[in-house]
């Protein structure tokens, strides 16, 4: 079984700078930050950021996963896309043989870009109940935190 799920978060920033964090290695410095309490430790295995960077998540005991690794498998700054894949641990122990997460910024005017999270997986047909796992809320809610904390470095400069 395979499927698809995506959302859009608008934050009032540029897009420019909206794609300053994701495509870079500042994302894993912010969300680590910005994510406390969701997410331990975060960190850059190997790799600078573009294609072929492995990055670990560490999640705290009780949230669900102890950790994915995942690996960047698209870094498109002329479109503004990153994808990345999880190659170990989190999903892949509910069942998914594939969990590929793609992050888009999108200029909606001058003052405001969307930021698109989408989750594309395949799942074992035993697993298929665990297909419900497969979300971009913890992306939203990432999204979300980056827009405020652009918001407030433009506040403070």
């Amino acid at each position: 079984m395979h499927g698809e799920v995506s959302n859009d978060v608008e934050v009032g920033v540029t897009m420019d700078k909206v794609w300053d964090i994701y495509g870079s290695l500042k994302l894993a410095k912010v969300s680590g930050e910005l994510l406390a309490g969701m997410v331990d430790k975060i960190e850059i295995l190997e790799g600078d950021g573009g294609v072929g960077t492995k990055m670990k998540a560490t999640f705290p005991p009780g949230s669900g996963f102890d950790y994915t690794i995942e690996k960047y498998t698209t870094l498109d700054h002329e479109k503004h896309l990153k994808v990345a894949e999880i190659i170990e641990g989190g999903p892949l122990k509910l069942g998914f043989s594939l969990y590929r997460v793609l992050i888009e910024t999108i200029e909606k005017d001058a003052d405001s870009a969307i930021i698109r999270s989408t989750i594309q997986y395949e799942i074992d047909d035993e697993f298929a109940a665990n297909a419900c796992f497969a979300t971009t809320a913890p992306l939203d809610a990432l999204a979300v935190k980056i827009g405020e904390y652009l918001r407030e470095k433009k506040a403070d400069a």
